[in-house]
């Protein structure tokens, strides 16, 4: 069974991992770590369902490779990434609007923000699913993420 103490504890690795990522000093370092990040924190069993924050030509991701890209740009496959992770956040906060648990799954909605060195924080609505691999690790199966609505 999944707890939320677990769900918090993987949103506080992933939030770190992230800012790691931004923190590199150089691309190539970067590329590692948003390896790293992607090997620790997603299920990567064919069966991922990644839908990031700012993607509209190729909005669906299911790999290593196409995550990878998102956040470290630079790969002729997805053109359109620049690179969320590089931008040099210094801090990522959950703010979970609920966590349910489902015995083998567990569901997490709510609001992220992104700190920056000098600018306002970046608030992004997400929804991440939990699964456990066959280590008994916690990974996100579902990870989506959208820009408030500003209608």
């Amino acid at each position: 069974m999944i707890t939320p103490s677990e769900v918090h504890s993987a949103q506080a690795s992933w939030g770190s991992a992230l800012v790691h990522i931004g923190a590199a000093p150089d691309w190539d370092s970067a590329h590692a770590r948003a390896v790293d990040l992607v090997e620790q924190h997603y299920r990567l069993d064919g069966s991922l369902l990644f839908c990031p924050t700012r993607a509209s030509h190729e909005q669906f991701r299911s790999n290593l490779e196409a995550v990878v890209s998102y956040m470290v740009g630079n790969n002729p496959n997805f053109p359109e990434d620049k690179g969320f992770a590089l931008e040099h956040f210094t801090g990522v906060r959950f703010e979970n609007c609920g966590i349910v648990i489902r015995g083998k799954t567990g569901l997490a909605m709510g609001n992220y923000y992104f700190s920056g060195p000098e600018s306002e924080d970046l608030k992004v609505e997400y929804s991440f699913v939990y699964v456990r691999d066959a280590k008994g690790r916690l990974k996100i199966q579902l990870h989506h993420s959208s820009l408030p609505y500003s209608g």
